[in-house]
């Protein structure tokens, strides 16, 4: 009696001696014992385990009060000091509460940088995002809504992205069946493509629908559109345009070469840009020039165009 007094003195001891750990541990697939070994090969300030840690876990899962650790990265409750106790560390291994991650896509952002922007915060590769995308998305770019979204930090590459446009697909046909009446394929990746230029252009919503009454009128003239947000694409979609990128780019998005519209996309659209592409406003505008304010100067013709280009 004494001795099993002694023994659970000394083992409520060892649970309450304060160690630290990362927040963040990741448990491989495999049996507890490889786990534990897997721990305590990393670097510090991960806590080294032993037998007894593997005899503790073992025991309180055969007697139901704790869970084996499950495979995925688990969240450890520490200290601002990344401190807690060997029993709470061991506790927190039962649980296996996964760590759940925001990340946000805002409106005008290419997939380029939101795969590299995912592959960081999910610990992904870039190359099976982008395989994931490219295996049932229906545009090159703007297939996915922008966003807030919460994952598991371990979630696969084709997981992640498979909800991501299963949700983009179901976001976009519920809104033009709500703002259209109807759904059709064709005609909504044309109002995406307008919205996405929009979106790259205009330097605030009340501007939206005006842009893309220039994009409207300017096709009907059957007149390059010779916009640079749409050369805002893919790793350029935050360089700056300049008259040695127009001249070099011979891609589907320079509408500078080419007339009608790019291929696909820009990149991300906002609810306000693709309204304003299904509904712009009337207007004999053609042209647009950025004023000192940052905001645009709306001309019906070529010659007022120029008078605003020397004013601002």
């Amino acid at each position: 009696m004494e001795m099993a007094f002694i023994i659970a003195l000394s083992l409520m001891f060892y649970l309450s001696i304060t160690i630290k750990s990362y927040p963040i541990v990741y448990i491989p697939k495999g049996s507890l014992k490889n786990a534990l070994s897997h721990l305590s090969a990393l670097e510090a300030p991960t806590p080294t385990t032993n037998i007894l840690d593997l005899w503790i876990l073992r025991l309180m899962a055969r007697l139901h009060l704790w869970h084996t650790p499950k495979r995925g990265y688990i969240s450890i409750p520490v200290s601002p000091k990344n401190t807690t106790t060997k029993g709470g560390f061991l506790h927190a291994l039962s649980l296996s509460k996964a760590v759940y991650k925001n990340t946000t896509l805002i409106p005008g952002e290419t997939l380029y940088f939101f795969i590299r922007h995912l592959a960081k915060a999910f610990r992904l590769k870039v190359e099976d995002l982008e395989q994931a995308y490219n295996a049932k998305a229906l545009y090159a770019d703007g297939a996915i809504v922008p966003d807030t979204y919460r994952f598991t930090l371990g979630i696969s590459a084709k997981n992640l992205m498979d909800y991501l446009l299963q949700h983009g697909q179901n976001h976009y046909r519920k809104l033009s069946e709500q703002l259209l009446g109807n759904y059709d394929p064709q005609k909504w990746e044309r109002a995406l493509i307008i919205a996405s230029i929009v979106q790259k252009e205009a330097a605030n919503v009340s501007e939206m629908p005006l842009i893309a009454g220039v994009i409207y009128n300017r096709l009907k003239k059957n007149m390059p559109l010779q916009m640079d947000g749409a050369l805002n694409y893919g790793k350029y979609s935050h360089a700056k345009i300049t008259h040695e990128r127009i001249a070099t780019d011979n891609s589907p998005y320079n509408t500078y070469k080419h007339k009608g519209l790019p291929s696909a996309p820009v990149g991300s659209v906002g609810l306000e840009a693709i309204k304003a592409a299904l509904f712009p406003a009337k207007t004999p505008f053609l042209y647009f020039v950025k004023t000192k304010e940052g905001m645009h100067k709306f001309s019906a013709n070529y010659k007022d165009h120029v008078r605003s280009i020397h004013k601002f």
